[in-house]
């Protein structure tokens, strides 16, 4: 009995250490690339988590200053450079074609929900439906940040990671701030 729970426990433990492997793995996709194509729905200033059109990406899809930014923060030669943002270029555009074909899932969501009778079947299909389209755009990230680390060499890499990380931390940071500014006072 007690190693049936300590097996248990092993599992649970390797699967969080598989989840947060995959979680950082995404946040260095999202970094590295930063083709938040949904980003670009919002606005220069709006929405995103990323800030309006994404790190990279500006209007119309074309290459932004972030990704010049992040080439310039690790001394990317102009090989790199060309290499790097046809990759990213090609994954903004596979990911934008994703995301068009997303907005009529929201749209028949919200259908199913208003309906006078909610449809429990088709709502659970309509989930798994975007969950598959979730793991087909992660899987995209995925590739494009392997192929952008092929063209980085392991210095390069390393500096971009720290990079990221002190982003995040700001980020965090100016998150707790607002969260604080905006609480209700006592």
């Amino acid at each position: 009995m007690v190693q049936a729970t300590t097996s248990k426990f092993s599992t649970t433990k390797q699967s969080l250490g598989i989840r947060r492997m995959a979680l950082g793995l995404m946040v260095a996709v999202a970094g590295t690339l930063a083709v938040s194509a949904w980003a670009h729905d919002h606005g220069p200033r709006g929405g995103g988590d990323m800030g309006g059109h994404g790190m990279f990406m500006g209007h119309g899809g074309h290459m932004g200053r972030g990704l010049d930014r992040m080439l310039d923060s690790v001394n990317a030669t102009d090989a790199q450079r060309a290499q790097i943002k046809q990759i990213a270029q090609t994954a903004a555009a596979d990911l934008k074609a994703q995301r068009d074909a997303t907005r009529g899932q929201r749209e028949q969501g919200l259908a199913l929900f208003t309906a006078p009778v909610v449809d429990a079947r088709a709502v659970e299909a309509l989930r798994v439906q975007r969950l598959a389209q979730h793991d087909q755009s992660s899987k995209r990230m995925t590739q494009a940040m392997l192929d952008i680390s092929a063209v980085l060499t392991p210095e390069q890499r390393v500096k971009l990671g720290e990079s990221l990380k002190q982003r995040a931390q700001q980020r965090q940071e100016h998150m707790q701030r607002r969260g604080a500014a905006s609480a209700p006072a006592k």
